[in-house]
């Protein structure tokens, strides 16, 4: 069935296959890597808030200004928001230039990866 030549090109087919397998396993290990380590920061546009979030997009910290008690409640809740909301699109653009980095932002997994992200946005 095989024999000399074919045998021995099928094999190299076997190889490439596997060295493609193990360098796309590589490459989405460094992803998890990079994408459980993600973190982002937006500011208030008068400064007065600074809300950070992890990986997941959850609100990991939020820090007011002693000015923010100068200001109705209600204003400052949609300042907070609009913050977390900046904060979430950083963290997108993050997981975007990690994703493109290492797996390609035009692969499968690349584009799975970005379009979770960018669901996770308000």
């Amino acid at each position: 069935m095989f024999d000399g030549p074919d045998l021995d090109a099928a094999e190299r087919r076997v190889d490439e296959w596997q060295a493609g397998f193990e360098q796309r396993a590589a490459e989405a290990r460094e992803l998890a890597t990079r994408l459980a380590a993600l973190s982002a920061s937006a500011r208030s546009a008068d400064g007065h808030i600074r809300v950070t979030v992890g990986a997941t997009g959850t609100l990991t910290g939020l820090e007011l200004d002693e000015e923010i008690r100068r200001r109705p409640a209600a204003e400052t809740a949609r300042q907070i928001l609009a913050t977390l909301a900046a904060a979430q699109t950083e963290l997108t653009a993050r997981a975007t230039e990690a994703t493109a980095e290492t797996v390609g932002a035009d692969s499968e997994t690349g584009k799975a990866v970005i379009a979770s992200f960018a669901r996770r946005q308000p």
